[in-house]
């Protein structure tokens, strides 16, 4: 009689676990995700992802949270000071690095597949101490938009792949003199842009085993000379000339020849009164541009891990969720796919789309250290004294360096 008990509860847990809704070999998890890009425009992009997603994994389900840029980080940790971060959550490079060299990041190297389809250098970005600390979500390069009716007013023919700074300041010079409120060039002096200049001129922000600040090189002062030439030469206002008014603006309503931003003003020129386009940002010794770029990582202690780490590929490398990005122009993936971008290629204002991805194949990505914002307080605090002429290239660039020597030790 025992036998034949034993025998029935285990036919009938056989079945519990093979019937749908029954006790399941693998229970229904929850992950939890925190994002920023989300919000606050592609909020239901992200749920149909989400829905996506659930519907493959049918134990997995993926609570959303968000928040703006401007507050993210500071709640992101709090959450971990809190002892309660979320399983899942997004990091751009600037920051990666200071959690994973906290050890809070979970090593995604197990949980990839043979054959991730990410931009290598992209996925390299987010490696640290050995470990894959991150999946590379999204890119955005920074590109050189040029205002294709003030250059024919001006005779100058338009901007190719291989113009240097100095073919920008002639042509700059050309149209700036087309009226007093014309103006030939934007190239803003602030972190950002110095950090890729130096690169463009071989300068690093730091020696290879980061023991010392080498932002004082003379090819780093070089570039940020060259950066200050533009508004002596008169190409370029200043902040006082352009007395508030946003550099974009000044594009946007056709009074700027040239401007050096990021892919993410498509969608605002996308109506401006004149024909535009954009090309490869001119260089120094070399080409360069900005590689910014989005990662998705998962906790360390994530009760979880398989499923979170689940979630971050298919955000990061599933075929739905960057034909969703493309589609809706969030941002684009990562991912060394041609076939996934044939639509975005083929769309026009600007035309020459091939630029943002000729721009990854030299990459400059932004120096980091653990003490991050702190450094680019300090760059960017020495840069706006540069820029109106209360200290020289070089004095304030060997300033930066004994700041930021002492950042790092």
């Amino acid at each position: 009689m025992l036998k034949k008990s034993l025998s029935l509860t285990l036919v009938l847990v056989l079945l519990a676990v093979a019937l749908p809704g029954g006790v399941s070999a693998r229970d229904e998890v929850t992950i939890r995700y925190f994002n920023f890009s989300s919000d606050p425009d592609h909020i239901e992009d992200l749920a149909e992802m989400v829905a996506l997603f659930e519907e493959a994994n049918p134990d997995i389900n993926v609570e959303v949270s968000s928040a703006p840029y401007a507050d993210y980080f500071t709640l992101l940790q709090a959450d971990f000071v809190g002892g309660d971060p979320p399983d899942v959550f997004e990091l751009n490079y600037e920051n990666f690095v200071s959690y994973a060299a906290n050890d809070v990041l979970l090593d995604l190297t197990p949980y990839l597949a043979e054959d991730t389809p990410y931009y290598p250098r992209a996925l390299e970005a987010f490696q640290y101490g050995g470990i894959q600390g991150a999946l590379p979500e999204t890119f955005s390069t920074v590109l050189l938009f040029y205002n294709k009716d003030l250059f024919d007013e001006a005779g100058v023919d338009y901007p190719t792949a291989d113009w240097t700074w100095d073919d920008a300041m002639a042509a700059g010079e050309a149209i700036t003199v087309l009226g007093d409120d014309t103006w030939g060039l934007y190239s803003p002096i602030q972190f950002w842009e110095f950090y890729k200049k130096a690169g463009q001129n071989g300068c690093q922000f730091f020696n290879d085993d980061m023991t010392e600040s080498t932002i004082n090189e003379p090819e780093c002062v070089e570039a940020l000379e060259m950066m200050v030439s533009f508004m002596d030469g008169d190409v370029m206002p200043d902040e006082l000339e352009l007395a508030g008014l946003p550099n974009e603006e000044l594009f946007a309503q056709g009074d700027l020849g040239m401007l050096v931003t990021g892919i993410w003003m498509f969608a605002l020129f996308a109506d401006a009164p004149f024909e535009w386009d954009i090309e490869l940002e001119p260089g120094l010794a070399n080409k360069g541009h900005h590689f910014f770029a989005n990662g998705i990582a998962v906790a360390a202690d994530t009760d979880h891990p398989a499923e979170a780490a689940a979630w971050a590929q298919f955000l990061t490398a599933s075929r739905e969720a960057a034909t969703i990005r493309v589609d809706t122009g969030w941002e684009l993936p990562a991912l060394d796919q041609p076939e996934y971008f044939e639509a975005y290629l083929a769309m026009d204002n600007p035309s020459n789309r091939a630029a943002v991805f000729q721009a990854l194949e030299s990459p400059i990505t932004p120096p980091v250290i653990e003490r991050q914002n702190e450094m680019q307080d300090i760059v960017n605090d020495l840069l706006s004294a540069v820029a109106i002429g209360e200290l020289d290239p070089q004095t304030a660039l060997d300033i930066a360096k004994d700041e930021l020597d002492a950042l790092i030790q």
